[in-house]
This record gives C-alpha cells, sequence and structure tokens, in this order.
C-alpha cells in the first residue's frame, strides 16, 4: 500500500503525486468493501458530480467504484456520446459540455461479457467552481492519468502541448521523463515528444485517424533520477485517443453494371449500389445515404441499403437498350452538411420475344415447272425488332420457300400458299400474334410419261400357287391424253424371279414358286416394281406389294440334330431338344412329340413344351453315339419323324455349356502331345513298310516241327536234292507239298513240308484254342487250299499272309504266358468294353476266327490288317 500513488488532475494542472491521503483512502476502500456486502450490484447505482458551468474536454468528472467487484472483468458504456468511460471506470468528458443550473444526468452501463448488466445513473450539479478535489481522489491507485482526446487533421501551429505529467519524486530528487513507443520511436514516429525536465506532453504534427487500425496510440511514460539515472516510479502508459472528424467522402464498390428483363413488372430488383466510408464506423460519419440523380421515373433506390428496384412496366429494350443511372451517396445520413460523392450505374435491358417477324410486301409470287421436286421458289425476307442472332429474332420457313414434293399442272396450274412466319422462341409480354402473307405459285406444263393408278399396288396371294395365277393387273394412263393406249409394261425391280407382267395387259402371273419364306420376303410381303413406257419413250414406275398368305408346307424339326447328354452319377441323364418351324401361326408350334419305335424301352420324353421337349434315358446306357428317332408335328398335325444324334458321355463345363471330357482334352493338345502323334504316325509307317517287305520276300520257308519252336526262314534258293517240275511239285525223300505263287514270289518257290504242315496246324490249333475241324481236311487260301490227298494250285497271295498270322496269333499267345517282368511290352493286355459303334470292334482273343471252313473272317480281321492286306496284295501284282 505505501508503493501506491495516486494521481489527480483539476483541468489545467500538472498531475501530482498526494502520498498524505494514503490512509484516508485506505479507510475509504475498507468502508466500500462492508458496505457492498448488502448491496445487490457490486457498482454504485448513482453517482453525484459537482462541475463548472463549462466542463471541458477531457475533464475526470468521477470514477465507478469496482472494489466491491472483486476479481470480476466489466466493461462500460455510456448512453451520452459526450461522455465516455475508461476500461478502470474512470467517467471522463468527450467535449466541451455547459451545465445548467438545472443540471444534467446521463447513465453508464456495467457489465460482465454475457452475463448480469448494471446501470449507473451520473448527475451533474452547477457549481460556480469546480471542487477543489475530484470524487476520486482518494482512491488508490497507480500514477495513470486518463486519456488524452485528440482531434484528427487538428490545424497548427505545432507542435502542441497536450498534458504535462509529473511524479511526486520530484519533490523530494531531481528528475527527468522519457517515453517510447507508438509515436514515438515506433509507427508512427516523431509524432510525440516530452519535455525531458517539466514533463510536458506535445504533439508534433497532425494525425489522420485513417492511418492507423486503431483509433489510439499507446506508448509509456517513465521518471528516473537525474543523478543515478534509476527508475524512481514504475512505467506509466499514457492513451492518445484519435477522435475521428468527417473528412471522408462515401466511395462506390464492386461492379456498377446490372441486367434486367425489358417489359419487367415494378418492384422487380435490378441490383445493390454498395459504398463504404473511410471514417469511423458505426458512427454519423459513415452513415450513407443513397438517392438517385437521373431515371427516377423508371427506377428507385432504397435510402440506406443502395437497393435498385424497377418503378414501371414500360422499360422497352427496342426503344433503349442500356441505361444510365446517377447516384448520389451522401454521409451523415445524408445531412446537408455531410460529404457526398456521385456514382453513375449502367443498366442493360435483356430481350424478349415481344415482336413478330413482319413482313415487307402483301403478297408474292414465283413459278415452278411440274414434276420438280426440292426446288427453292422464292426467297421472303422479314424484318424482326427483337435482339439479333437470339431465338427471339430467327424466323422459321420464311426466309425461303422450297417445293418439297412435285406438283402437276393437270391438277392445277396455280397454287396459291399461305406463310406464317415465326420465331423460334413464342411471344411474351405482347398482345400480337404471328403475321401471315400470301403466296402464288404457277405450275408449268410438260410432256409427262405414264401414270400408274394408284402409286402403290397391293395384292394378296397364297404361296405356292400353280405357275400361271392371274394375281392381279397393274395398268397406267398418259396424264396428257388421259388414256392408256400404246403404253408396254415390263418388270422393273423383280428380286426372285416369281411374277411377269404382260407386255401389253399389264397381267401380273406366277412363273414360279411363291415361297413365303424365302429371303426375298421380308414380313410377308414382296416388292416389285412395274415400269410403263408411252409412245414417245417416256416412262413411269409402279410398285406392287405383294402380300403372301402363308401354308402349311413346312414340317418342325430340330435345329441341332446332335446334342450332348452328360452322365449324372446315380440319375438318368437326359438333354432339352429344341424345335422350329419357319411356318407361322397357326401352322406353326405348339408342337407334338413322340418317340420313334426303336427308342421304346430305352428313351423317354418328359416336360413338352410349345417347341421344346426333354430327352431322358429310359434305362442306363454305355457311353457313345446313338440315334434317337423322334416324331415331331405341329398344331396342325402335319410333321414327320426327325432322327437326333446323342452321344452319351462324361462332361465338364457348366450348366448349358458341357463338352465331353474327351473332346475337351483333345481341343487342349499341347505341343507335346502334337509330336507324340506325329511319332506315332512315322512307327505306322515303318511298320507298314516292315509288312510290305515280308509280303515281297523273294522266298520264304517255314520249318514247324512238333515240338512248337517253329522257325521262318528266307531262302532264295532250293534245298539240295530237290526237284521241281514245272507245276511247281516238290519231289525228293520226304513227302512234300509246295505252293507256288508266281504272283507274290515271281522267280522263286514257297515251299512247306507235309509234316511240318501238320504239325503247323497242330500248333496253331493248340495256340488258338481251335482244333482240327475248324480247317477240315482242307484249309482254303483264296482260289487254292491245302489237303491231305496233296496240292491245290492258286495264285492269291493271301495264304502266305494268312499262315504268316497264324504264326504271329500263336507267338503272340506263347509271350503271353511268359513271367509278367518278361518282355513287358509284349504281354497280353485286357481291355474292357469299348461301347458300340466303334469301326474296329472288339479286341478280344481270337475274335477274327469264325466257326466254319471258309475265309469270309478275312474280310472282318479290322481295318488296320485289312489294310495291310491290300498293300501286301498290291504289291505284290507289281513285281
Amino acid at each position: 500500500v505505501t508503493s501506491s500513488l495516486n494521481i489527480y488532475r483539476r483541468p489545467g494542472t500538472r498531475f501530482s503525486f498526494r502520498p498524505a491521503q494514503l490512509m484516508e483512502d485506505l479507510c475509504l476502500f475498507l468502508f466500500s468493501q462492508v458496505f457492498c456486502q448488502w448491496v445487490l450490484a457490486c457498482v454504485p447505482p448513482h453517482i453525484r458530480v459537482e462541475v463548472p458551468a463549462v466542463v471541458q474536454a477531457g475533464y475526470v468528472l468521477s470514477r465507478v467504484n469496482l472494489f466491491p467487484c472483486g476479481q470480476k472483468v466489466l466493461f462500460f458504456t455510456a448512453c451520452d456520446p459526450d461522455f465516455t468511460v475508461l476500461s478502470d471506470g474512470t467517467i471522463v468528458t468527450r467535449r466541451v459540455t455547459r451545465v445548467t443550473t438545472e443540471g444534467k444526468s446521463f447513465c453508464v452501463w456495467a457489465h460482465e461479457q454475457g452475463q448480469q448488466k448494471w446501470r449507473v445513473d451520473v448527475s451533474l450539479t452547477h457549481a460556480d467552481e469546480a471542487p477543489k478535489a475530484p470524487v476520486l481522489k482518494r482512491f488508490r491507485r497507480r500514477w495513470s492519468p486518463p486519456p488524452i482526446y485528440l482531434k484528427e487533421n487538428t490545424p497548427g501551429p505545432y507542435p502542441k502541448d497536450l498534458e504535462q505529467i509529473g511524479s511526486d519524486s520530484s519533490q523530494n530528487q531531481t528528475v527527468y521523463y522519457r517515453i517510447s513507443g507508438p509515436g514515438v520511436d515506433q509507427h508512427p514516429v516523431d509524432v510525440f515528444k516530452v519535455e525531458t525536465l517539466s514533463g510536458m506532453l506535445s504533439v508534433l504534427r497532425p494525425l489522420d485517424r485513417e492511418e492507423f487500425p486503431q483509433t489510439f496510440l499507446q506508448f509509456t511514460a517513465r521518471v528516473f533520477n537525474k543523478f543515478t539515472h534509476k527508475e524512481t516510479d514504475l512505467p506509466l502508459p499514457i492513451t492518445v485517443h484519435i477522435e475521428d472528424v468527417n473528412d471522408n467522402a462515401p466511395v462506390a464498390t464492386g461492379r456498377l453494371q446490372f441486367t434486367v428483363v425489358e417489359q419487367s413488372p415494378p418492384g422487380t430488383v435490378v441490383g445493390t449500389i454498395n459504398a463504404t466510408d473511410r471514417d469511423e464506423p458505426n458512427t454519423s460519419h459513415t452513415k450513407i445515404k443513397y438517392s438517385l440523380l437521373s431515371s427516377a421515373e423508371l427506377f428507385t433506390i432504397h435510402s440506406f441499403s443502395g437497393v435498385i428496384t424497377t418503378r414501371t412496366s414500360t422499360l422497352d429494350r427496342e426503344t433503349q437498350a442500356k441505361l444510365f443511372v446517377a447516384v448520389e451517396l451522401r454521409d451523415m445520413g445524408g445531412a446537408s452538411d455531410g460529404l457526398s460523392t456521385t456514382s453513375t450505374a449502367t443498366i442493360l435491358l435483356t430481350d424478349i420475344n415481344d415482336n413478330p417477324p413482319t413482313f415487307r410486301e402483301t403478297i408474292y409470287k414465283g413459278t415452278v415447272e411440274e414434276n420438280q421436286a426440292d426446288k427453292l421458289i422464292l426467297r421472303i425476307p422479314v424484318d424482326d425488332k427483337d435482339l439479333e442472332g437470339t431465338p427471339n429474332w430467327q424466323a422459321q420457313g420464311v426466309s425461303r420457300v422450297p417445293l418439297f414434293q412435285p406438283l402437276d399442272h393437270e391438277k392445277g396450274a396455280v397454287v396459291t400458299l399461305e406463310l406464317v412466319a415465326q420465331n423460334v422462341a413464342p411471344l411474351v409480354g405482347t398482345g400480337a400474334s404471328w403475321r401471315s402473307v400470301p403466296v402464288e405459285v404457277r405450275v408449268g406444263n410438260v410432256d409427262e410419261g405414264p401414270e400408274f393408278s394408284p402409286p402403290l399396288l397391293v395384292l394378296r396371294v397364297k404361296e405356292n400357287v400353280p405357275n400361271g395365277t392371274l394375281i392381279g393387273t397393274y395398268t397406267a394412263i398418259d396424264p396428257e391424253t388421259k388414256s392408256g393406249n400404246g403404253i408396254t409394261y415390263y418388270e422393273e425391280s423383280e428380286p426372285a424371279s416369281w411374277i411377269r407382267v404382260a407386255e401389253n395387259t399389264g397381267e401380273l402371273r406366277t412363273t414360279n414358286t411363291i415361297d413365303r419364306e424365302s429371303k426375298f420376303v421380308s414380313n410377308g410381303t414382296y416388292n416389285m416394281t412395274v415400269r410403263a413406257v408411252d409412245e414417245s419413250k417416256k416412262s413411269g414406275v409402279g410398285t406392287v406389294m405383294i402380300i403372301i398368305d402363308d401354308i402349311n408346307d413346312n414340317v418342325p424339326f430340330f435345329p441341332k440334330s446332335y446334342v450332348v447328354l452328360c452322365e449324372k452319377e446315380g440319375q438318368l441323364g437326359s438333354v432339352l431338344l429344341e424345335a422350329q418351324d419357319i411356318d407361322d401361326d397357326p401352322y406353326s408350334a405348339p408342337f407334338t412329340f413322340e418317340l420313334g419305335d426303336a427308342a421304346e424301352g430305352k428313351w423317354k420324353l418328359k416336360d413338352a413344351k410349345d417347341t421344346s421337349v426333354v430327352l431322358q434315358q429310359a434305362t442306363a446306357m454305355p457311353m457313345g453315339e446313338y440315334e434317337v428317332p423322334l416324331l415331331v408335328k405341329d398344331r396342325q398335325g402335319t410333321g414327320g419323324e426327325q432322327v437326333v444324334r446323342v452321344k452319351v458321355c462324361e462332361c465338364v463345363g457348366t450348366t448349358g455349356a458341357e463338352e465331353c471330357v474327351a473332346q475337351r482334352r483333345s481341343v487342349v493338345l499341347g505341343v507335346g502331345a502334337v509330336l507324340a502323334m506325329l511319332l506315332a504316325l512315322a512307327l505306322l509307317l515303318l511298320l507298314f513298310l516292315l509288312f510290305i517287305f515280308i509280303c515281297t520276300t523273294k522266298r520264304e520257308k517255314f520249318y514247324l516241327d512238333d515240338n512248337g519252336a517253329g522257325m521262318l526262314l528266307k531262302s532264295n534258293t532250293e534245298a539240295p536234292g530237290e526237284e521241281v517240275d514245272r507245276d511247281g511239285l516238290v519231289k525228293g525223300g520226304a513227302e512234300q507239298t509246295t505252293l507256288t505263287s508266281p504272283t507274290a514270289f515271281p522267280g522263286g518257290h514257297q515251299t512247306l513240308q507235309k509234316s511240318s504242315f501238320h504239325t503247323m496246324r497242330h500248333e496253331f490249333s493248340s495256340a488258338t484254342g481251335h482244333h482240327d475241324n475248324v480247317y477240315g481236311t482242307a484249309a482254303h487260301y483264296g482260289d487254292g487250299f491245302y489237303g491231305d490227298t496233296g496240292y491245290v494250285k492258286y495264285s492269291d497271295a493271301f495264304a502266305t499272309w494268312r499262315t504268316n498270322e497264324l504264326y504271329l496269333d500263336r507267338k503272340i499267345g506263347y509271350f503271353g504266358e511268359e513271367d509278367e517282368d518278361r518282355y513287358a511290352a509284349d504281354l497280353l493286355k485286357h481291355y474292357g468294353y469299348e461301347g458300340e459303334g466303334s469301326p474296329a470292334g472288339s479286341v478280344g482273343c481270337c475274335s477274327e476266327l469264325g466257326g466254319d471252313e471258309t475265309l469270309d473272317f478275312l474280310d472282318t480281321l479290322g481295318p488296320k490288317f485289312r489294310t495291310l492286306a491290300h498293300i501286301c496284295t498290291h504289291r505284290g501284282e507289281r513285281e
């Protein structure tokens, strides 16, 4: 408390420190604290101050007692603009105020931010002389003078003294003063200065309030001992408020060009004039009033918002498309002493289609030759007052009058038209209607060719009518003579050659069968054109449209005659069959389906629809291909038996897109599979060459003994002691039977000993499971045979091949009896059932040998054996 200093000021006096009042201030403070305990507000409800009759600006009237408010932060506002309240509650005059003998009253509002608000009534009473001590002289406070109020742009001379600051330390010490901060050594610099010894503050130049973002400047004053240069008091903040004067006129901002539709009703908003004023906001200096200086008969403007609206609905773009409106901007709420500027707003009128196109003439005339089309007859200009190039201005169908269809002079030499001029956009905002004008077109006469009547002849005929049937007559007349004499007729276009036109009469007769299902028929109709030629070689063309009635001349059929039936485990497979009939209703669907006799018991039908039926297995069937006969009939009962090939197999793929596994694999063969196939073909070719070599050997001899170890030896010479007669019989010590085959073995003989033959026959019978009765006493080989009595000559080389075949069969049987780990590649393999339809048949053991003694089995040995036999036979013949 003892370190605190109080500063009081009388008008025209310097600030002074009064430590003697310290105890008195402290007692007043304690009393106010106790007093406020029972008061609802922490501020006094009323303050009474005695003041002089004339109170100068900046005079401290009083201070609102804030001690009972504790830590609350209060804000103050004065309800009279002649006074202001500082943040610490000090009430100060802003202007020179005169107080009459009746006194003067005003109020001060104290409130917390966003909370309760309290009113303090201040009463000023007149006194001949100001009180010797202000009301607040006993309050505890730092040395802090009230703010200094300085009007902007105050005229000189400069510098001007403002106030004098002083510290009580100057009574006991020699001190000097320094100031720093904005206005001194910070922007704006060199505005204020202080007299070092006296503490007098002065301003050096006029200030412009609009130069600073805030309306005040606050700098700091310090007091120092002259000898020790130590501060004798705490720094003193000094606030200088720059009072605004109305020195800036309003200025318009933003665009000043607006648009409005012509003929808009009164009250239509055109636009808003925006303006600013650099003077202090929310004061009369910046309260702008707007007024029109021109076009007041067409527009109005709101005095304080600047919104321009239409006054009348007579705005006409065609009269004046652009309007200039002068607007005055005046501050001070439009007062005569306010500052003002003038701005000009440009208002553009938007076009509407309120003017119809007009013609320049009352009637237009033109000429055209008959039978001419797409001919320009006239160009008719029109005028329109609306905005050029817009839909309100563009006219439809009047700038040029084209002829789309040929005219006929014989039907009218003069044709009168009426043209109406219309815009693309409809008419609005006017009571006028579209204008029209008559046009006379004279049709010139030319020599014309024959004309068919009617131009399109429609005939109806049933398909498949007999050739020569008359279906109609199509004739033409000369438009000049109105006669058909001397006119001849020809087919101009007849794609299917079904109809012939009689040259002189125009009769239409059939020359070929008319088929409704032909590609030349579209939607049941067939078109042809006929040309008529008169004696002057002028011609005309007519069209004949023939409607063909359908007959039941087609039976239903299955478009897919080959289907895949997927085998499913545990159930009988089925497949959907779709049928169609190219005839139309009632000769088409619904169809009836029946199974053929050959399919009974194996297949059955179910779920028959209009055009489909499900074919299902009646019993489990092996995989393979089957032919299923089906009888399909249309609604009239016409139909026939269709054969559908069904392949039963194991399938892969999704429903509706299944395919057999074998087909799938064959489709996806890779490079390795292709090489393997080529290698197999090469080996087969080598095998063929081997058999050809065997079949063409010059001399072969068989040694067959009873112990089963017979060998086949090649020999090009006869054995010693053998004698061959001219019939090819070998004579010797042992009984022999000689086979001579000049065809198969030219230049040599093949000898077979009789004893060996019997041994061979016995061994062959044992190897193949047959006995002697298979061959009897005479084994047939083509055209010859061997018997017990001797030799029968024949010329077929198949005898040698048969012998080789029997030997090979015996050899295969011999290898089949070997151990499993010896010659594994030569062992017999057991094969399952291959299914029906295989061209090679079964490969079961000894299946080629029949039960009779004929050689008919040679024809059923299979494709491979027949191929080899064929090669051997032809090779022998060539040799």
